[in-house]
């Protein structure tokens, strides 16, 4: 049976200067696994990774925390954390079922552009009892342990993709947006979200990121707007708010410090902007529940 390794329990029990990603935890296959079980004794370490992680649920209930919005995975459900997200787990109970993590390089950029699309928007799915990715998962438990097998990566490989590919389609049907992939507006959408991801500390305004499109930002707007639900604008603000709040939550920086790490020079217009956009200010966001990690 697998269980968690210690490489993804670094000491977070403390704020530091700067959030810790963690890195080069995968080894040469850049893959891992884990079961639910013991994962109450991992319960809120709050971290971020610079890999994927899919979350394949059979039964139970569980209860984690994506950056800073609690998700309850109730049932037969499946889930993703993108590279760089924060996250922790709250609670477990009666939960059968696999975490696996997997190096970017090994996910398809078809998938890879799926998950972007679907980022902060709905990153879980409820699935049925005979989901295919739960028949895929003892297969994959098996063949990691089949080290000095012929084509051995190949074989975890490919097993890997199709499973994010099971993913990807699941989080796709729960939000209707199989109609749109592979068309104009869809890509342009996903490169929005890739160059907002990119470039948020020197690029905040519509009009630049549609200047990088080649397109005008009404259309930008528009398009972004139709496929998910919000304008360009939402989604710029909001990377802007959530690498704040995550530094304000999780780093021992002062406000001026993050105003300047988002690329604001002056740090005063950056608090005018938390608080409009938050109704609070940023040091009230910053005390407002102990940090328990």
């Amino acid at each position: 049976m697998l269980h968690f390794r210690p490489l993804y329990l670094k000491n977070m029990s403390a704020k530091k200067e700067a959030i810790e990603v963690h890195k080069d935890e995968l080894g040469s296959i850049g893959v891992d696994l884990a079961t639910f079980d013991n994962l109450n004794e991992y319960l809120h370490v709050a971290h971020r990774d610079n890999h994927y992680m899919f979350i394949i649920q059979q039964t139970g209930y569980f209860l984690w925390e994506l950056d800073f919005n609690e998700i309850n995975q109730t049932g037969p459900s499946v889930s993703f954390v993108a590279p760089g997200q924060m996250h922790r787990y709250l609670d477990v109970k009666e939960c059968s079922g696999w975490l696996v993590f997997v190096d970017n390089e090994l996910v398809p950029v078809q998938y890879r552009e799926i998950f972007t699309s679907c980022l902060n928007l709905k990153q879980v799915a409820a699935v049925d009892h005979d989901e295919a990715a739960f028949k895929i998962l003892p297969l994959l438990v098996e063949m990691l342990k089949e080290e000095s097998q012929p084509l051995y990566k190949s074989v975890i490989r490919s097993m890997i993709e199709t499973l994010a590919g099971i993913m990807a389609t699941r989080i796709l049907l729960s939000q209707n947006l199989m109609p749109y992939i592979g068309g104009t507006k869809y890509n342009t959408v996903v490169t929005f979200k890739q160059l907002v991801g990119e470039k948020i500390k020197e690029s905040k305004q519509v009009q630049e990121y549609a200047s990088l499109l080649n397109i005008s930002p009404l259309y930008l707007n528009e398009i972004v707007k139709q496929i998910t639900g919000f304008p360009a604008s939402y989604w710029i603000n909001q990377e802007i708010l959530l690498e704040a709040k995550r530094m304000l939550y999780y780093t021992t920086l002062d406000v001026k410090q993050i105003a300047y790490e988002l690329g604001y020079e002056d740090h005063a217009y950056f608090s005018r902007f938390f608080k409009k956009n938050t109704a609070m200010t940023a040091l009230e966001f910053r005390n407002l529940k102990p940090l328990i990690i």
